[in-house]
């Protein structure tokens, strides 16, 4: 494996699409994503995987059946597997970084 150094705000600064979810590295079998955000994304579960959200940017909000999330920069949650959620901007953006299974399955609800 190549070590190299990542800046993810950089990387998301110079995103302009609505959404963006995208690999910056890998840890064994786990990836490493980048998430920006302008706009919601819809419920969904990952059947094989936990996700865990790192916020990195302004306010990502997590909602699961019966909790709602509010996570700033620095703030950590991981959402286990087979738990429904949905995610969305506080605000106009929001950028976090998660980490998952490399082959995590995404259903939508």
């Amino acid at each position: 494996m190549r070590m190299q150094l990542i800046d993810p705000l950089s990387l998301s600064a110079a995103n302009s699409s609505p959404y963006l979810n995208t690999a910056i590295s890998e840890l064994n079998d786990h990836v490493v994503r980048m998430g920006v955000m302008t706009a919601p994304y819809p419920w969904h579960y990952h059947p094989n995987s936990d996700e865990t959200f790192i916020g990195s940017e302004g306010v990502v909000i997590i909602e699961t059946q019966n909790q709602i999330f509010e996570l700033s920069p620095g703030m950590v949650l991981t959402i286990p597997k087979g738990v429904p959620h949905c995610t969305r901007p506080k605000g106009e953006r929001s950028v976090n970084l998660t980490i998952e299974r490399s082959d995590m399955e995404t259903v939508f609800t």
